[in-house]
């Protein structure tokens, strides 16, 4: 169990594939009563028009992560940790490139935490395939996005979290702009690497497995690893202790 910090402050926390700010709802409102700042936005384009999709980009969303850690630090909250979750990883570590004096620590939950040059595509083959994921998901808008098999999508995102919580966040899966999982990742030691980095493994995940988390840990050695026996949707299945360890990765 990760010891819980009096100091308070801000967490600005990046959705995966398909979900909105909502996904977090459990863990913010822990993180509040605790007398936290939490901002959970619903990244740019999620779900909306296929010119919209289409216009969506990593650095874009990376702007925007960053934005809001400076909006915390404008209004006097800190220190301020960004965390991603799935996905959102790529958006953590397109924000801490982009501005590193924005915040003061990232969290990457069973996220995509990828070296200099490599995409979420790229990755993927690493992987190999992972057929009950892989065939949950479905293109739309002439592959400008993909949307998610809703009906099907529990035992691969939320097998081990509580079926009332997995039925709501099942039903609010939105359609995901492609694009950024082709972008290549462009961090540096000077930037992304001067932030102290946690990363949050699940070891009951099936949308990224155990073994590709613990590969992308060893392909960007340095972060300080936190386990939990959690599925892919640990803010369903563990808030709790997913809040103890976003509150263990501020930094001393």
């Amino acid at each position: 169990m990760v010891g819980a910090r009096s100091l308070m402050a801000g967490f600005v926390l990046i959705h995966g594939s398909w979900h909105g700010g909502w996904c977090f709802d459990p863990v913010a409102e822990i993180l509040r009563a605790r007398g936290h700042t939490v901002v959970a936005p619903t990244l740019p384009g999620m779900g909306g028009t296929a010119e919209e999709m289409a216009a969506v980009t990593l650095d874009g969303w990376g702007e925007f992560a960053a934005q809001h850690c400076r909006d915390l630090k404008a209004q006097g909250v800190g220190p301020v940790v960004l965390a991603g979750h799935s996905r959102g990883g790529l958006v953590v570590s397109t924000a801490a490139e982009r501005d590193p004096a924005a915040m003061d620590a990232i969290v990457y939950i069973c996220a995509m935490m990828l070296p200099a040059g490599m995409s979420r595509a790229e990755f993927k083959e690493l992987e190999g395939p992972n057929p009950a994921f892989d065939a949950i998901i479905s293109k739309v808008h002439d592959g400008v996005a993909t949307v998610i098999d809703a009906a099907n999508a529990a035992p691969v995102f939320a097998q081990v979290s509580p079926p009332d919580l997995v039925d709501a966040a099942m039903g609010r899966l939105m359609a995901e702009p492609h694009a950024p999982r082709s972008e290549k990742i462009a961090v540096t030691p000077e930037r992304w690497g001067s932030l102290p980095r946690t990363y949050i493994e699940c070891t009951l995940d099936r949308t990224i497995p155990i073994e590709s988390q613990r590969r992308m840990i060893a392909m960007s050695p340095g972060a300080n690893v936190v386990t939990l026996e959690a599925d892919h949707s640990p803010y369903l299945s563990k808030p709790q202790e997913l809040a103890e360890a976003l509150e263990a990765a501020l930094p001393a």
